[in-house]
């Protein structure tokens, strides 16, 4: 779970909206999961615009359980160039994430991710992405993976974001 004063001096630390963002991309990237759920309170919700709100992640551990079971499969993970405008709690970025698999599958989706952050949390992630890119280029043994694995995180969040 972490050490909650480690995520309270965190917080303080990357108070700037801008600064949390940023500390977010670099524990997502690292895989440092433990770090990553300090960015999130126990309200804070995370959804892939094209998979809809419906199919939302709720709370820190929720959040980091929909995160693995997309990139737990994954041999290639990165971050492209960004490119971030920060105005008052909002942080909307625009990257690429670079994924590839252990059967030779690659694939770079470009991403919008808009955040609204509160006092040091993402209280609100939304990632805009094209699923077709993602799906055309996956191998189907990871789409079967997708679908037979652990969905305890959903969480539907329509009406609320």
């Amino acid at each position: 779970m972490g050490d909650p004063s480690a995520t309270t001096t965190a917080r303080r630390e990357l108070a700037a909206p801008r600064d949390v963002a940023a500390g977010l991309w670099a524990a997502l990237y690292a895989r440092d999961w433990a770090r990553l759920r300090g960015f999130f309170g126990p309200d804070s919700i995370y959804y892939d615009v094209p998979t809809t709100a419906a199919a939302a992640a709720r709370g820190p551990e929720h959040i980091e359980a929909r995160l693995k079971t997309a990139l737990a499969g994954l041999s290639e993970y990165s971050h492209g160039t960004s490119r971030v405008v920060a105005e008052g709690n909002l942080v909307i970025t625009e990257h690429e994430e670079h994924w590839g698999w252990p059967t030779g599958e690659k694939v770079t989706l470009p991403f919008v991710s808009v955040q609204r952050i509160e006092d040091g949390v993402i209280e609100l992630w939304r990632d805009y992405w094209d699923l077709n890119t993602l799906l055309a280029a996956a191998p189907p043994g990871w789409q079967k993976a997708m679908a037979a694995g652990d969905l305890s995180w959903v969480f539907d969040a329509t009406g609320l974001v």
